[in-house]
């Protein structure tokens, strides 16, 4: 059984979970504060080349909306990227950028600059640099090398991109401070705005198990399997329990593969709608948020978006000990961490917090007969 002083806390080398939290609420207050002068009353035009209800967007949109934005929205909901991509653009080439003070552009801000470049005239640029497409590209899913033709263009896309914006935003310190150092972002300019989970859908909630997961300590996975995940990290740590009857595993997502751990208490589900999924986190005993990847820099840099949904449905997690976790989440109860790209440590951390688990009802039973 691990320590908990070394796979599952890091709390000697990070702040307080009211800290953190403290922490989480000042920079939203300085992000809005920043944003408000370009927003508040302002006529604003919103550019994304993102479907509309994308989580991401509808955040961006409420915000702007709250602060009391005359708001304008260029953006698409086609059922493939390409098509909203295109239909975007064909807004933008008939459509007069005048008489807005200030464009806000999100994802992907490098997709829209070149096109609009010359266009902005006047208006104050708010764009959301939620990711490089360096990064993602040569350096996460390695489809391009860093130093190959595209590698370099990618790379110079996103310099040419990040030198358009007033204000920019992005959605972890971590990777603002990435993208000054690689890039050349002005660091004044840079504000962190972290991801929100859809509070109309994820909410805590008791739910009735089905059979199969009934007397057991369930282990809740979701996501779309990218390289940064670290799902290899995830699936060697399920192998290593897949004897356990006491657990059931539940993992959601295309993870059609022939060499997946089996195991009576392994449960593969694809694709869920997103109300479904709500009600299969609600059957979790801890959640696996990761990111769990050991060698990808992009892990260390980002918050998983699924991190939000779980804190939003107050389920425990793992998570990644990376410094972009530990901007919103300290070691505590809900919150543990292990080293990144080590299976038995995940493994060791789902065991240490199943007997936690177990043990806590004890302890109020013990005191309650006392």
């Amino acid at each position: 059984m691990p320590d908990s002083t070394t796979s599952v806390s890091t709390q000697d080398r990070f702040p307080s979970a009211q800290d953190t939290r403290h922490s989480a609420q000042t920079t939203l207050h300085s992000t809005i504060h920043s944003l408000l002068p370009h927003v508040q009353g302002k006529k604003v035009l919103f550019i994304t080349t993102k479907n509309i209800d994308y989580i991401r967007n509808s955040q961006e949109l409420k915000l702007l909306q709250e602060q009391g934005a005359d708001l304008s929205v260029i953006g698409d909901r086609g059922r493939t990227y390409l098509t909203r991509l295109l239909r975007v653009y064909g807004r933008l080439l008939f459509s007069s950028l005048k008489g807005f003070d200030t464009i806000f552009v999100g994802f992907a801000p490098q997709l829209i600059f070149p096109f609009i470049g010359g266009k902005l005239e006047k208006a104050f640029v708010i764009q959301d640099f939620f990711i490089s497409l360096y990064d993602t590209f040569c350096l996460d899913r390695k489809r391009f090398r860093p130093n190959s033709l595209l590698g370099r263009l990618l790379h110079k896309l996103d310099t040419y991109t990040l030198q358009k914006g007033d204000l920019i935003l992005t959605d972890t310190k971590a990777h603002g401070d990435y993208f000054h150092q690689e890039f050349g972002a002005d660091a004044k300019k840079l504000l962190t705005l972290y991801l929100e989970a859809d509070t109309r859908i994820y909410y805590p909630r008791q739910s009735s198990r089905p059979d199969y997961l009934k007397d057991r300590y369930v282990v809740l996975y979701f996501g779309s399997v990218l390289p940064l995940q670290g799902v290899e990290i995830i699936l060697g740590a399920v192998d290593l329990l897949k004897d356990r009857a006491d657990l059931a595993f539940v993992l959601i997502g295309p993870m059609s593969n022939s060499t997946l751990p089996q195991g009576e208490n392994i449960h593969y589900l694809n694709w869920l709608p997103q109300e479904e999924l709500a009600v299969m986190i609600s059957y979790a005993d801890l959640c696996l948020a990761g990111h769990f990847h050991g060698s990808i820099e992009k892990a260390r840099r980002t918050i998983p978006g699924k991190a939000y949904i779980y804190e939003a449905m107050k389920k425990p997690m793992v998570l990644g000990d990376s410094p972009a976790n530990h901007e919103l989440f300290t070691a505590d109860q809900n919150h543990y961490f292990v080293p990144m790209g080590d299976a038995q440590a995940l493994a060791d951390a789902i065991m240490h917090c199943k007997q936690e688990a177990t043990e806590q009802p004890r302890a109020k039973l013990s005191k309650q007969t006392l």
